[in-house]
């Protein structure tokens, strides 16, 4: 009796993984979000681009590729997270547009990778910061450089001791 308690309470741990599913379409909902304010920055920078100064054409830009980072960061997190977590991803193992990394993604991989996606998207902001000194405060600038800092440093150590973890047990 105890042994088949037992396996129905694994059986429900192990189904419990599911409920993370809406939480992954909800990312997705996010990501269509991100396309849309992308195509609508595009638009803008398209529709006025006579009346923009080199730095807004450049500040635009920057916003595009910021978009596009943030999207790439949330279709690792869709496709990693729920492949690691959840189910594995049926695709042909032969297809041409089956994403290299989803293969070899782990739960350590994975965080390397966003962590490095916060790391290009921090840079981003950074940048744009730069392009546009003349309309922040010292303090503003020197507290995100800060930050950029935090994460690059954070990045280093999570991929070093990834590092570690996989030369031990490879």
């Amino acid at each position: 009796m105890l042994k088949k308690i037992e396996l129905f309470m694994e059986r429900i741990i192990f189904l419990s993984r599911w409920i993370q599913l809406p939480i992954y379409l909800g990312l997705i909902v996010a990501l269509s979000l991100y396309a849309f304010k992308f195509y609508k920055v595009l638009w803008h920078l398209f529709s006025h681009i006579n009346g923009l100064s080199d730095a807004d054409v450049m500040l635009a830009v920057l916003a595009l590729v910021d978009v596009t980072m943030v999207a790439n960061l949330l279709v690792m997190v869709i496709m990693g997270g729920y492949t690691t977590f959840v189910s594995k991803i049926h695709v042909a193992s032969g297809h041409e547009d089956k994403p290299e990394w989803l293969e070899k993604v782990d739960a350590g991989t994975l965080k390397v990778k966003l962590a490095g996606s916060l790391v290009g998207v921090s840079g981003i902001h950074l940048l744009q910061t730069f392009v546009n000194i003349d309309h922040h405060q010292a303090t503003d600038v020197a507290f995100q450089i800060t930050i950029h800092v935090v994460f690059l440093i954070s990045v280093l150590i999570l991929a070093y001791s990834e590092k570690l973890l996989h030369s031990k047990t490879h």
